[in-house]
Formats: structure tokens, sequence, C-alpha cells
């Protein structure tokens, strides 16, 4: 059990915070209130980009700093101050623009502030749907010459699309970081994030302590998937869901309840506070 010394709280999004309805449970907004008025500084850490994020920023009333990007992005997104930020290599960019084209795989990528699709698909109907973004069609032929790129994503539901995505991961697998991940409200759909190799919420999270002058001991992470590992690793006090992997689970101090079960608010309650 931590003592009093935790001055920022860090929490995922999607299957820590968001539930299988993709929304916020109110005993989890009320334990995060009463955290921040208790002098407890609070930031999210999620795979989603900032357009994403932002409907839970303001559903949680927070205004300060932020992970996004899976960790490529440390930034306010009211201010647009970056505290930390790892684009992908614009020559990567064109050949995975090329590697679509050979192989008919289907890749979306993400500036800070724009979302950008070949054409539309049942793909960027959820995003559009479910995470607040609106795609920007666009002719992929010189984006890696117009955009910073961020990251990429492959959405992918059946199992030829989910072979298709192994051999586009094990191709670039040298040159990229790859995390896939899932949210509640679209089981059997996985999103993988695509990003510069030196990409992840660990680094991330050093940067904003850093920045915010708070010490890794000093903070507390809550996450769900195996993209919270290094983290949860990172950060003084680490927190795994009740529907977290077994490999997430090994690197925590604590399990929570599960989502659906507002895990966050319980361990808020019952051991941060």
């Amino acid at each position: 059990m931590p003592d009093n010394s935790i001055k920022l709280l860090v929490i995922d999004i999607d299957g820590t915070l968001l539930n299988k309805k993709g929304e916020v449970a109110p005993a989890d907004i009320d334990a995060i209130t009463v955290a921040s008025r208790k002098g407890i500084q609070i930031a999210l850490s999620t795979g989603r980009v900032v357009q994403a994020s932002l409907h839970v920023i303001e559903k949680l009333g927070l205004d300060g700093y932020h992970v996004f990007f899976d960790g490529a992005l440390a930034s306010n997104p009211h201010t647009g101050h970056e505290v930390f930020v790892e684009p992908i290599a614009s020559e990567l960019v064109e050949q995975m623009i090329a590697y679509n084209k050979a192989h008919n795989t289907v890749t979306d990528f993400y500036s800070v502030s724009d979302f950008f699709v070949e054409e539309e698909t049942w793909a960027s109907e959820i995003r559009r749907k479910f995470f607040h973004l609106k795609p920007i069609v666009t002719d992929y032929g010189s984006l890696h010459k117009r955009e910073r790129i961020i990251k990429a994503t492959l959405v992918v539901r059946t199992e030829e699309e989910k072979a298709s995505a192994r051999e586009f991961v094990k191709y670039f697998e040298d040159v990229l970081h790859f995390s896939w991940t899932t949210t509640p409200a679209y089981p059997g759909i996985d999103f993988i994030n695509i990003l510069n190799p030196k990409v992840s919420k660990g680094r991330a999270l050093e940067a904003l302590s850093n920045f915010l002058d708070i010490p890794l001991s000093s903070i507390a992470a809550i996450g769900n998937g195996s993209n919270d590992i290094s983290l949860l690793q990172k950060a003084g006090y680490a927190v795994a869901m009740g529907n977290s992997p077994d490999d997430l689970v090994a690197v925590a101090d604590y399990v929570t309840l599960d989502v659906e079960q507002c895990g966050v608010a319980h361990v808020i309650n019952t051991v941060l506070l």
C-alpha cells in the first residue's frame, strides 16, 4: 500500500475508465474528483489520439497534461504545449504506404490533430462513432512529405484480416513499434497501434515526471492492457485492473476490480486515499 506521497495518478482509458458501453461510470468520476480535490494531479495515458480523448478529459474535468498515442506524445490538449513527441520517420511512413499497395492492407495515419484515410471503411466509421474522429480522405502519395505522422493503425476483425496484420507486423517489426489493443465496446476487433520504435507509455511518463517535477516514486498508474506494462513498471505504485492479462498483473503492486465494477474508484477509495 502506498503512503500519502502520491502526487500524480495516471489512468489508462479503454478498458480501465471506459466500460463496454463506452462510458465512464459515475463512481469513477466521483472518485477521481475527490482525489483531485485532495491534491493528487490526474493524467490520462492512452493509445488514443488527442481528439479521441477530449470527451473523456472534459467528462472528468481535467485541464492538465496527458499521454496520447501510446506514449508518442505528452501534451496539454487545451494549450497545445508538447512536453514530449516522437513521430514516425517520414521514410517509414512512405514504406508503409508502399506495402499497403503491394499487399492490399489498409493503414490509417494520424498527425497530432488529424486522422487520414484513403477511403471510408467500416473501421473509419468506428473511429467516427466511438472515438469522435472525423476522417480526412486524402491521397497517400505525398502524405509522408506533407504531415508529421505520430501514429498509424491497423484495425482488423476477421481471421483473414488479423493474419494479414501479423504479416505486416513481421515485415516491419525491426523498425517500428506495435501494440495490439482492444476496447470492451467492440469485442473481437483488434486495434493495432504502429509507432516509432522508441515509443512507450513508460518513456512518456518519465518525460511527464521530469516536466511536472514529480518523482516517479510519487506517481501511481492504473492500466488494463499489455501496452500498459512499461507505464506500470515506471510508476511508483502500479495497479492492474481486474480485466488485465497475466503479463500486466505480473508487474502490478495491486489488482483492483474490473472495469465493469468500477475498479478505478475502488483503488482510489480503498487504497490511494
